[in-house]
C-alpha cells in the first residue's frame, strides 16, 4: 500500500478536476510502488504540481517525476532520451527528459509504465547503491506564488 498523500499535495492538487487529482495519485501510488524507499520531492510550480521521485533529495539525482496539468498528467523519466523504448511511449525532443501522457485511469493499467519504471530505476542506480530499507520521504520544495494553471 502506498504512502498517504501528504496534506500539502492534497491541497496544491485541490484546484484540479477531480478526474486528475486522481489520476496523479493514482499514479504516485504506482511510482511509489516501484521506487519505494525513495524521496518524494514535491513544487506546486508555475505550470504544474511537480513530484519528483529519487534515491535523494537532490534533484540532480532525480529518477523520474509527475508533472500535473489541466487536462493529463506526464510519467516523466529524468533521464529518458537514454532509456530503452520497447513499446514507443516515451514523447519529447530535449536532450534529457521523456515522458509517458496519462489521460484515463486506463492508461495507467498498461503494464508497459512498470517496466519503464523498473528500467529506470536500474539505469539510476548502479547496483547495491539502493537504499535497503526505508519509507517514502515526502519534502515539499518549492511553492511558487505566481501560476499559470489552475490555481
Amino acid at each position: 500500500m502506498a504512502k498517504k498523500p501528504p496534506k500539502d499535495l492534497i491541497k496544491f492538487l485541490r484546484p484540479y478536476d477531480q478526474s486528475i487529482r486522481e489520476l496523479a495519485l493514482s499514479l504516485r501510488e504506482l511510482v511509489i510502488s516501484e521506487l519505494a524507499p525513495c524521496n518524494e520531492n514535491i513544487y506546486d510550480a508555475y505550470s504544474a504540481v511537480a513530484i519528483g521521485y529519487g534515491p535523494t533529495d537532490r534533484l540532480k539525482d532525480g529518477i523520474c517525476h509527475i508533472a500535473v496539468y489541466a487536462h493529463h498528467v506526464n510519467l516523466g523519466f529524468n533521464n529518458g532520451a537514454t532509456l530503452a523504448d520497447p513499446s514507443n511511449l516515451l514523447s519529447g525532443t530535449g536532450s534529457r527528459i521523456r515522458h509517458i501522457t496519462i489521460r484515463s485511469a486506463s492508461d495507467l493499467k498498461r503494464r508497459e509504465l512498470r517496466a519503464y519504471l523498473r528500467r529506470a530505476l536500474k539505469q539510476a542506480e548502479p547496483a547495491g547503491s539502493r537504499r535497503k530499507s526505508g519509507e517514502v520521504v515526502s519534502v515539499v520544495k518549492g511553492h511558487y506564488p505566481v501560476k499559470r494553471r489552475p490555481s
